[in-house]
């Protein structure tokens, strides 16, 4: 009893939080989860917030970092789900990138130095993978046509993201006279789909993420502007992607910084220590809001 009435308190708090678009002007049922006329009129005129003009002159100091968000931590979650779409307005951030560099003509690179550009086709290889079974090979060797379901197939989609990694810049302006951050890159960390196929083959194969493709962010601004977050404390207001990430709410780890060993990362320098990798990446941060905070100590 217990069970069932926890399963159906879910259900309704996901069809409740999911159907708030349009729910107290909805005239018929099928007008709720629906934009009316002037929430679209209104979203067309609102626009991502513009960066301030930033003088090379004003920046005292600065350090570019490399983060990984580990989607594993329940914090991060609003960057894993949902999996899948959901009533046409809530969508994963993994679908919004790969739509936007395979159809939206957003250039992906294949590091985050943007060194390298990346063809849509290079994407997908990632993305799908297909090999021919042993019936379809059976079959190839006996002169049949080999049929559809005599290929194994697989996709990396939303459920493959282990993780994403950014690019930021941390500068302390000394006009403002404060620490500021600016998000330069981010890339989804994946399973790839070949990797995903090798798996389905050996399923005691230990695969790793890779690196799908990088963006540059202020190009992919509108796209995640448009696109909402489910908010857990309130409902009724979401808020953006871009908000999300550009307000830092969420938890990552410095797995690099720019030094002079040429960006190398901690792991190159402590290997095999995930408490120490960790611990360096504290000391690291620290060493940036430590910055700040020495600026008003006499």
């Amino acid at each position: 009893m217990k069970k069932s009435c926890f399963l159906a308190f879910v259900l309704f708090s996901a069809i409740s939080s999911y159907a708030q678009l349009n729910v107290l002007n909805a005239t018929k049922p099928e007008e709720i989860g629906k934009k009316s006329a002037a929430v679209i009129e209104a979203d067309n005129a609102d626009k991502p917030l513009p960066y301030g003009y930033v003088g090379e002159r004003d920046i005292l100091w600065a350090k570019t970092t490399w983060e990984e968000i580990d989607l594993d931590q329940r914090v991060n979650f609003p960057l894993l789900y949902p999996l899948d779409e959901i009533g046409g307005h809530r969508r994963p951030l993994f679908n919004l990138l790969v739509e936007a560099v395979t159809e939206d003509s957003i250039t992906a690179y294949r590091d985050s130095y943007f060194n390298q550009k990346m063809s849509v086709e290079d994407i997908k290889l990632n993305l799908e993978a297909k090999s021919m079974s042993e019936a379809g090979l059976a079959a190839e060797n006996s002169g049949e046509v080999v049929e559809d379901w005599m290929y194994n197939t697989a996709e990396a989609d939303a459920n493959a993201v282990q993780a994403y990694r950014i690019r930021g810049y941390w500068y302390f302006d000394k006009r403002q006279g404060e620490l500021k951050y600016r998000l330069l890159a981010i890339a989804p960390v994946v399973y790839s789909a070949q990797n995903l196929l090798q798996k389905q083959d050996n399923p005691d194969l230990d695969i790793e993420a890779v690196e799908l493709f990088w963006v540059f962010y202020p190009e992919v601004r509108e796209i995640l502007h448009d696109n909402y977050v489910f908010n857990g404390k309130n409902s009724a207001n979401p808020i953006t992607f871009d908000h999300l990430l550009n307000s830092r709410r969420f938890d990552a780890t410095i797995y690099k910084e720019d030094n002079v060993q040429g960006d190398r990362e901690v792991d190159d320098y402590i290997s095999d220590n995930s408490l120490m990798q960790l611990l360096e990446s504290n000391r690291i941060k620290e060493t940036i809001r430590n910055f700040e905070s020495d600026m008003w100590n006499y």
